[in-house]
């Protein structure tokens, strides 16, 4: 098993049963690659048309069997679970794609992701952050020395603060919780 953040990796230590590092962003091209090779067309949905059509072109320069049969960039508010949602998700399915590549950002995604298996259970999702941002040269992502110190989220936090000051925050305010039931449930 393995996990998109350092704190859930903590976690899940402290209640016993640890899992692995694997930041969506990281994912991106090994799952290029899987879905090139299996004849499995992709959807990018996230972000802005720019930046959708720059990363597509990189997957597709790395994986040239790679099929992206529909990309989409909801405008900032779109509400992952509404009409628009259901739209997207009824275009990604007739687009002919079987796995939805994800960049709304937490907990846009997993919303998002959610409301997709209610309503297309038969596309799948992958949630990836910044993974399509990182691709386009959109956003820059920490060097490897910061990531191995678990410092990506400050190096992140550093180039965007308007926009993921409040979601850090509010991270950070529960954080303390889930230590202590991960620790306490590590005692049963």
């Amino acid at each position: 098993m393995v996990a998109d953040g350092n704190p859930i990796v903590w976690m899940s230590r402290l209640a016993g049963q640890p899992v692995d590092l694997m930041p969506g962003s990281n994912m991106v091209l090994p799952i290029a690659r899987f879905c090139a090779d299996n004849d499995i067309p992709v959807a990018l949905i996230g972000g802005h048309e720019e930046g959708l059509a720059a990363a597509a072109d990189v997957m597709q320069h790395e994986q040239p069997k790679l099929k992206i049969s529909y990309q989409h960039a909801p405008p900032m508010g779109f509400d992952p679970t509404g009409e628009e949602a259901a739209e997207i998700l009824r275009a990604a399915k007739a687009s002919g794609a079987r796995l939805c590549y994800l960049a709304l950002g937490a907990p846009k995604q997993e919303l998002f992701a959610a409301y997709g298996r209610e309503l297309t259970p038969e596309l799948g999702f992958v949630s990836i952050g910044a993974g399509l941002d990182f691709l386009s040269g959109e956003q820059i992502r920490a060097p490897m020395w910061v990531r191995k110190m678990a410092m990506e989220w400050l190096w992140r936090l550093i180039g965007d603060p308007g926009r993921l000051m409040q979601r850090y925050g509010l991270s950070f305010a529960v954080l303390p919780g889930h230590l202590l039931r991960s620790a306490l449930r590590s005692q049963d």
